[in-house]
């Protein structure tokens, strides 16, 4: 037996190329099982040669098909509502629908709920007809027969058992019109996934065709928006280049959405008096499910641009690093984030890597960015990427999946961003994570979406990712040791790759080249490199001057601190002042975060010691006329 055309759905141009695959092998499987994308709406050819085309729920679009290959009816099923006959329009059509139903199955009662025994008597009524009549019959929602796949009820193990023999057995028609060859009556199973149904049924049974229904691509997109257009009184899209730029645009920005949400952002339009020109915002607002957009507030701008004054006054030293992140965030102000990509407004707003030596104010300017932007440095999110170095561990981000335990908590990442879409989010230390984990990553940062352990999609267009990274500061050993098999040297340990006193393009190179190995050589990810482009920020070292300025802002924190919880006005005599900076910023490899740490072991710590028994008085002057060492403790002398 053979398939009728010389090609796959050669019968049905114009026609979803599931649609076609279906309609041409209907002469050699007695079943399908359709998977995926099963609630969409479909393209479908107009009923006459000139109109419009049609946008079709699922099963009015196998109901054509099936009709135009003589079918007389299709029998649909699913747990809830039971027994249909299709059409059941109230027409002529379903007249005729309803008695070759009977024909076929016998008398049936209205929403008829028969149990698994009793539909095998159906399946095989329209499989193996005693009428000559064409029909399917549908089995939706399939994925809800079986309490499992893999371990069945006796009920259930013996209902697909059944239905496996009747693929065998199942017998093909012949009927007079467009199709005369035989054909068989098909049993279409919709489920969510393939799995869903026990795997010895379809495996090795060449009489089931499995089929996935795939999202809409940009074309089918495109036409759908063009469609939709008439909503807004635009009848002829080809002949109104503002009206095909706007549907295009649409089409672009509903990436990732099926057509009926496309329908559905239509609706949230019109009700909201959106024009045609402006439906990205309504694709926005339904993807997102918040009406403000943070980023389209007119007080923005100005803030940006106080913070070219305000920044570089909290990152000290950071000049380049500053005013390259502030150019990334303007751009993400106005939306131009990969502008140049002919999909673009799908990503993120921004997207930036910082990387460069420890403490020198990474963390504090994605705070700085964050206060800019929504005005608190405590809305960002922050993620320690050192705790996601096991493989299982990306689990955390995105939630766990079907079956395992915290499946329905979903992820800490993906549930953070539902809540609320408008988001700094900080990915510390991302060199530690696992390989694996980063792969999650490329789909944010190429497409702005991301689906969690739970199936749902959440969008990332409107937040800002801020990626820090200390790669750069050591690089793999070369040359220190000769193999013993007398290959050449063999690499040893690491060494220092920057070092304070470089310029700072010699540092910016070598760390964009340490990066670049890192993930092209180490991890095999060079598209993920490619995803950061020219988002890589390189911070410098602290030199003199910005670590004097460092020490001079944490030494007065200190001094606040002492004067708000003991009431004490702390002073430090000038000598001790500049013994204590030297000592300070010593060693600035570490950055202002090691001068800290020396202002806690060289100052805070011998200051507690002298306050701790002295009985201290309100408003009491505290004055440091001296600070030395002996034998490795610092001493103060307190007046």
């Amino acid at each position: 037996m053979s398939i009728e055309s010389p090609t796959l759905g050669g019968r049905l141009p114009g026609w979803p190329p599931f649609i076609r695959e279906l309609d041409a092998t209907l002469s050699v499987h007695s079943q399908y099982v359709l998977s995926g994308n099963l609630y969409d709406s479909f393209l479908a050819p107009p009923t006459d040669a000139v109109g419009p085309a049609r946008l079709l729920p699922l099963r009015d679009l196998l109901w054509e098909s099936l009709r135009s290959s003589g079918s007389s009816c299709m029998v649909v099923y699913d747990p809830v509502d039971g027994l249909q006959v299709y059409p059941d329009t109230g027409d002529e059509i379903a007249e005729e629908a309803a008695k070759a139903a009977e024909k076929l199955l016998g008398k049936l009662k209205a929403d008829e709920k028969p149990s698994l025994e009793g539909l095998t008597r159906h399946l095989s009524g329209v499989a193996r007809p005693q009428e000559n009549l064409r029909a399917a019959f549908v089995i939706d929602s399939a994925s809800r027969i079986a309490r499992t796949p893999t371990d069945l009820e006796p009920a259930e193990r013996d209902f697909f058992r059944y239905c496996a023999k009747l693929s065998r057995s199942a017998r093909p028609v012949r009927v007079v019109g467009a199709r005369p060859k035989p054909l068989y009556n098909p049993i279409i199973w919709l489920v969510e996934r393939p799995g869903d149904l026990p795997p010895w049924l379809t495996n090795d049974n060449e009489n089931i065709r499995e089929i996935t229904i795939p999202r809409p691509h940009l074309g089918d997109r495109q036409e759908t928006a063009r469609l939709l257009a008439r909503a807004f009184g635009v009848s002829d899209v080809g002949a109104d280049e503002a009206a095909a730029a706007a549907c295009d645009a649409f089409a672009e920005q509903a990436d990732g959405l099926t057509l009926q949400s496309m329908i559905e952002v239509t609706r949230l339009a019109k009700e909201r008096n959106v024009s045609l020109a402006d439906l990205p915002d309504a694709v926005r607002t339904y993807k997102l499910g918040v009406l403000d957009n943070p980023w389209s507030r007119g007080h923005l701008r100005r803030r940006v641009l106080e913070g070219e004054r305000k920044v570089p006054e909290r990152v000290i030293g950071q000049r380049q690093a500053v005013t390259k992140t502030l150019d990334i965030l303007k751009r993400a102000v106005l939306g131009l984030s990969g502008a140049q990509a002919t999909r673009s407004g799908s990503r993120p707003r921004g997207v930036l890597f910082f990387a460069g030596p420890t403490g020198t104010g990474k963390t504090e300017l994605a705070k700085a960015i964050t206060e800019l932007v929504f005005g608190d440095e405590s809305a960002y999110l922050r993620f320690d990427m050192s705790e996601f170095s096991a493989e299982g561990s990306g689990d955390r981000l995105i939630g766990s999946p079907p079956g395992y335990v915290g499946h329905e908590a979903g992820g800490e990442l993906t549930n953070a961003v539902r809540e609320d879409p408008f988001r700094v989010i900080l990915f510390d230390e991302i060199e530690k994570a696992h390989p694996r984990i980063l792969d999650k990553f490329l789909q944010i940062l190429e497409d702005g979406r991301l689906t969690d352990g739970r199936g749902n999609t959440v969008h990332f267009s409107e937040a800002i990712l801020i990626f820090t990274s200390n790669l750069g500061m050591y690089v793999p050993g070369r040359d220190l040791t000769a193999r013993s098999d007398g290959g050449g040297h063999a690499p040893q340990g690491r060494v220092q790759n920057i070092a304070p006193g470089m310029t700072y393009d010699e540092i910016e190179q070598r760390i964009k080249g340490a990066v670049a190995d890192h993930f092209t050589d180490v991890l095999n990810r060079p598209e993920l490199l490619n995803r950061f482009g020219d988002n890589i920020v390189v911070f410098d070292f602290i030199a003199g001057e910005a670590a004097d300025k460092i020490f001079d802002l944490q030494f007065a924190n200190i001094c606040r601190r002492v004067t708000d919880e003991h009431r004490l006005v702390l002073a430090v005599k000038g000598e001790a002042l500049q013994t204590l900076r030297e000592w300070c910023t010593a060693e600035l490899d570490k950055g202002g975060r090691g001068i800290g740490m020396a202002l806690e072991s060289h100052f805070v710590n011998p200051l507690a010691r002298a306050l701790f028994d002295r009985d201290l008085k309100p408003d009491e002057r505290i004055t440091v006329s001296a600070i030395r060492r002996e034998g490795g403790i610092v001493h103060l002398d307190l007046q």
